[in-house]
């Protein structure tokens, strides 16, 4: 009777051990996953196109596509510094150093007023011709021509659609101002009169404005008016213009903050006081 009792037991200790290690392995074993299958498509595989096919390139290296400037940056292509330029613009002198004026390839959208948050838009647009500032941008070889990344606000002057540029076509930017200079005569002691420009580092602050620009931008995006409007004498200050010569005559575009005062004599008042002179 014992010894059945042993063997029962000893039996069903057995039983118990076998089941304990069919469950362990039964945990241990990996779990078997499906076959991972990839299909590439039309999409991925241009996706997957290298910079060097897109045909854009920069400074000489590829990029993935065309410049898109930011804020209110503008991507200008420059023209070579001529006496006398295709549009009839003679630049001064001092100006070779440097192409000063091109054709807008792309522009932002504008930036944004750092008080208010307004857009405050960018006044040009591709196919524009502008005339900025001698030192202005950043210079850049994009698509093996050279090119000027400008600010919108050094533009001095620009011309909707049209590279010929007139006093018809032209548009001051902003707060410039055009005004043609007045050629002052000087009276030397053999008493020859001469006139004043001509004499060496002379520059011309006074004369009659021709064209005025939107204005000046304000914190919501608003152009205050011009203080001054077309056929007032004015005078601005020492070297605070840019000197150009548009169809043979001498402009100079000056920024509002720059005009000291106004004479209040137009030049229709001009030719009366002169007609009623001695």
């Amino acid at each position: 009777m014992i010894l059945r009792k042993e063997i029962c037991f000893l039996v069903s200790s057995l039983l118990l051990l076998l089941s304990f290690n069919v469950e362990a392995a039964a945990f241990v074993t990996p779990p078997t996953f499906a076959k991972r299958t990839t299909v590439y498509t039309a999409a991925a595989a241009a996706a997957t196109t290298t910079d060097s096919e897109t045909g854009y390139k920069l400074d000489g290296k590829p990029i993935r596509g065309p410049i898109t400037p930011l804020g209110n940056f503008v991507l200008v292509k420059s023209k070579e510094a001529l006496s006398a330029t295709k549009g009839g613009i003679l630049l001064p002198d001092q100006s070779k150093e440097r192409p000063s004026e091109g054709e807008v390839v792309a522009a932002g959208p504008g930036k944004l007023h750092p008080h208010t948050g307004v857009r405050i838009y960018c006044p040009v647009a591709p196919g524009d011709f502008v005339l900025y500032g001698q030192f202005a941008g950043t210079a850049m070889t994009y698509q093996d021509e050279e090119m000027q990344m400008i600010l919108d606000d050094e533009i001095m002057m620009y011309s909707k659609n049209s590279k010929v540029l007139t006093l018809d076509t032209v548009i001051p930017c902003r707060d410039f101002v055009m005004v043609e200079l007045e050629e002052e005569k000087l009276e030397t002691s053999s008493g020859i009169v001469v006139a004043a420009n001509v004499q060496k580092d002379t520059l011309p602050c006074e004369g009659v404005v021709v064209k005025v620009g939107e204005g000046r931008l304000a914190a919501k995006g608003e152009f205050t008016p011009s203080p001054v409007k077309i056929g007032d004498s004015v005078k601005f200050k020492d070297y605070g213009g840019n000197e150009i010569n548009l169809e043979g005559v001498r402009y100079c575009l000056v920024r509002m903050v720059d005009i000291l005062c106004t004479t209040n004599l137009g030049r229709e008042e001009e030719s009366e006081s002169d007609e009623s002179a001695p």
